[in-house]
């Protein structure tokens, strides 16, 4: 799907190869200006029942309207969406073989429920739930080495509690939490959500991420403050909260304190982190859309 001026597709902040994300601490909207949050993955969407990083849409339906209509972002309409799409004979034959009932009358047109419906039904195809960490957790001891497996123990301490925020198998429990981190030099304190789940007098917080095919997804956190995995898991253990402004009103997550973990055990962990990295399922990726143009991942 295309943004008005056909500059930007959804793939341009989604890119397969980098885990459904697109590689920019800040993703690039339509008018070619910096947003004001990364873009997140789409592995596992299908199992989520928050979306955005300020968890504001409770289903992909609802999700995919803000890209898609936002002027900062996509800058379609309604209008110009349907038009493209009914004006693509491509596109014709691709929905009336998606929804041959609706097309049975020889009139029948492409509609706006019908394009939901097929985006949701693509992002919910991206599974990634074979990873050689789930070899591991099936039974197959040989598929971690020992320093993954230390790794691993690290990440499911009670000293480390990574465990309790990115729980398995989803590796998120798909809350929100603070954990004060710090935005890029320049940029404004980013408090995050209104009101976080479960918690209606707490203010702030970012929907917890899922690890799944994390390795692939840098930079990290909402701005992408950290380049690195290991600036991510080192930052947990540099004291709880200690990026949030005086004045602030927030409450840090009780689990972001100080494990004082010691640099091998960071190291094992980020190490068991790229265990979770699984593109089995990754769609190949189309040399041509079906409106002729070709396919592309925007400005960056």
């Amino acid at each position: 799907m295309l943004s008005a001026d056909q500059t930007l597709s959804c793939a341009s902040c989604h890119q397969p190869d980098r885990g459904f994300a697109d590689g920019s601490g800040r993703s690039v909207g339509a008018s070619g200006q910096r947003l004001d949050r990364s873009a997140p993955s789409l592995w596992n969407v299908a199992f989520f029942q928050v979306f955005f990083w300020d968890a504001r849409a409770a289903s992909l339906e609802e999700q995919m309207l803000g890209p898609l209509y936002d002027p900062r972002e996509m800058a379609n309409t309604p209008a110009q969406l349907l038009a493209a799409l009914r004006g693509t004979p491509a596109y014709r034959r691709l929905f009336a073989q998606a929804f041959p009932d609706a097309f049975a009358a020889d009139d029948a047109r492409i509609q706006l429920d019908q394009l939901y419906t097929a985006l949701t039904a693509f992002q919910a195809s991206l599974v990634s739930l074979n990873s050689r960490y789930d070899h591991y957790a099936h039974g197959y001891a040989d598929a971690l080495t020992a320093r993954e497996q230390e790794g691993l123990n690290v990440f499911r301490s009670f000293v480390a509690r990574c465990a309790e925020c990115h729980t398995p198998p989803l590796f998120t429990n798909q809350q929100i939490a603070v954990i004060g981190t710090p935005e890029p030099e320049g940029l404004p304190f980013d408090p995050g959500a209104q009101l976080s789940l479960g918690e209606p007098s707490q203010r702030g917080g970012f929907r917890i991420p899922t690890l799944r095919n994390i390795a692939l997804t840098a930079p990290y956190m909402h701005s992408g403050r950290f380049a690195t995995l290991r600036d991510a898991v080192a930052f947990y253990t540099g004291g709880r909260g200690h990026a949030v402004p005086e004045g602030e009103d927030l409450k840090i997550h009780w689990h972001i304190w100080e494990p004082r973990l010691r640099d091998e055990e960071i190291d094992a962990l980020v190490d068991f982190l790229h265990t979770l990295t699984d593109e089995s399922l990754k769609p190949a990726e189309p040399t041509l859309l079906p409106s002729g143009l070709s396919a592309m991942h925007g400005p960056q």
